[in-house]
């Protein structure tokens, strides 16, 4: 539908065009669907973006395309409102023609090319493998792995990535904290993994000493000492104490929890085409080679015993260190090489979703790909708000260290995948999310994902019993619920596109639900399994048409639409 108006748009500029009162046409003619129905079905500014060109006011523009438009009968009505806006009232015949356009293209329908092939590595989660997933990395997961499906939907190519932070200071306290849990010390520290996990990873070890660890480190926080120092004078003991052993607990540690995250993920129904592992980066000296290379652009620079990447240059508010005075390559010298073997790889676009905890580190990563040559507008970085998680209206407190969180898996098990997956796309990503667990349990109107798959299912119900006619008449498509379902339809393809072009899958959630709700009120309107096997059978068309957008809908959100509930 809102091609055929821009063709029928196009066709008139170019009469405006062959008269002298444009010069050219614009390459994007913007139409939007009209949010109040009185505006009609669609409405257009292009009066205004031309009224310069035109050199007259835009109302007086919009007149001279709509005297142009005037035979076109697709279009009912033509309005001119406001300062030149073009609203569009399209003709019945005009509307009804997306339902046939919907039963023939089945699952495809809403489908497109816009993104012309285009290569997108999306990179989404990628958290620490110290713990099992908790409810916060969820919404990173269901928001990744939706927009995922939304870019391919519109024509984009996507591989999907996992970078796994395997190597470095964390992975460290996390064997400790395992080897600590071994020895079944009686004061754990404050600043080790103290998760159920740890002591489960623990039960696995066979056939390793047990050492006094703690003997000669400084005292920890709880005694009035430093608990980092604490720490990694701890990590420091164990490597020595264990030797070669140190290093099977180290990857009894990480092969544990990183084959407890790919499980869950493939649970939650998200695909990964690559795990990236940070320590590659380090085994194949692609670390040490990218610092090279920036010290070689003099782009890095040493200060006390450690080295300086010069990020002020490229609008950082301070250079980063990323080689400390031990030696040690610091997070942000592995993320700088991790990023240019992504570019290196040749896809059009990058994306990195992150926690919105990690803002600040925007312009840093944005400055080595800059000081490495490449065009750092091909990498975007979308942000996501953890999500608090709410039961019987109190928060529920959550810390990964402490080992106090609820696990993705927890939650999955307690609301199902459906609703954990639709509700964590409910919200604009950069927006705060309140997880309201009786809400996503309850089999209630008020729960959207219930009232949209309801609605899937009371099609099947219906169509269960109905008796198959061929007689099928669409002009019989007259009254106000079937209009109003049959203009809903129609703005499902923009829907798609504008969720996936703009990453924002939360405006596809609430289309399925405006989608829903015009269906629910045409069942609780209409009868359906009636005498008049005609009308009996286009508002069968009409209602199947709905039953598949509702389950191409759902399908990209990765929710599940059910025949029986």
């Amino acid at each position: 539908m809102n091609k055929q108006l821009q063709q029928l748009i196009t066709q008139a500029l170019s009469v405006l065009v062959e008269n002298g009162v444009l010069v050219s046409i614009p390459d994007n003619i913007r139409i939007d669907h009209s949010k109040d129905k009185s505006q009609g079905d669609f409405a257009s500014n292009i009066a205004m973006v031309l009224s310069k060109q035109a050199k007259c006011a835009p109302r007086e523009l919009a007149q001279k395309i709509v005297e142009q438009l005037a035979d076109a009968t697709e279009i009912e009505k033509i309005e001119i409102a406001g300062p030149g806006f073009i609203n569009f009232f399209m003709s019945q015949g005009s509307n009804n023609q997306v339902l046939e356009d919907i039963l023939s293209q089945g699952a495809e329908f809403g489908l497109s090319t816009v993104g012309n092939g285009q290569r997108i590595l999306l990179e989404f989660v990628s958290a620490n493998p110290t713990g099992p997933l908790h409810v916060g990395h969820g919404r990173g997961a269901a928001y990744g792995a939706t927009v995922s499906n939304l870019l391919r939907a519109v024509g984009f190519e996507v591989d999907n990535e996992y970078y796994v932070n395997d190597a470095g200071r964390q992975m460290d306290i996390l064997a400790t904290s395992v080897y600590l849990r071994y020895c079944e010390v009686a004061v754990f520290p404050d600043n080790a993994y103290k998760g159920d996990y740890i002591l489960d990873i623990a039960k696995q070890i066979t056939n390793v000493g047990k050492h006094d660890i703690a003997q000669g480190v400084c005292k920890d926080e709880k005694d009035g000492g430093d608990k980092e120092k604490h720490i990694d004078e701890l990590i420091a003991n164990c490597k020595s104490a264990l030797g070669s052993d140190y290093q099977v607990i180290f990857k009894l540690a990480i092969d544990s929890i990183l084959s407890g995250i790919k499980a869950d993920l493939a649970d939650f129904g998200i695909e990964y085409q690559q795990w990236f592992s940070e320590q590659s980066l380090v085994d194949s000296g692609r670390s040490e080679k990218t610092v090279k290379a920036l010290q070689a652009s003099d782009h890095i620079y040493e200060k006390e015993g450690a080295l300086w990447f010069k990020t002020t240059d490229f609008g950082d508010d301070l250079d980063r260190v990323v080689v400390r005075d031990n030696g040690l390559h610091t997070y942000f010298a592995s993320d700088i090489a991790y990023h240019l073997e992504k570019f290196e790889r040749g896809y059009d676009k990058i994306i990195n979703i992150w926690g919105s905890d990690h803002h600040g580190y925007i312009a840093r990563v944005k400055a080595s790909i800059s000081a490495l040559g490449h065009d750092p507008e091909k990498l975007e970085i979308l942000l996501v708000q953890f999500a608090n998680l709410y039961r019987g209206g109190e928060k529920v407190a959550m810390s990964t260290r402490s080992g106090s969180f609820v696990t993705l898996e927890e939650l999955r098990h307690e609301v199902g995948n459906d609703a954990a997956r639709f509700f964590y796309v409910l919200r604009k990503s950069e927006q705060h999310m309140d997880f309201d667990l009786d809400l996503a349990k309850s089999k209630t109107n008020e729960n959207p994902v219930f009232y949209i798959q309801y609605a899937h299912a009371r099609i099947c119900s219906v169509l269960a019993k109905a008796q198959a006619s061929e007689s099928v008449d669409m002009t019989l498509l007259d009254n106000n619920y079937e209009q109003a379902l049959i203009k809903q339809l129609n703005r499902y393809k923009n829907v798609v596109q504008a969720s996936a072009l703009n990453y924002e899958p939360h405006v596809l959630a609430y289309y399925l639900r405006d989608l829903a709700g015009d269906f629910h009120s045409y069942y609780n309107g209409c009868d359906f399994l009636i005498d008049d096997k005609t009308l009996q059978a286009t508002r069968l068309q009409l209602i199947i048409a709905t039953k598949q957008v509702l389950a191409n809908g759902l399908g990209l959100l990765g929710v599940c639409a059910p025949e029986k509930m």
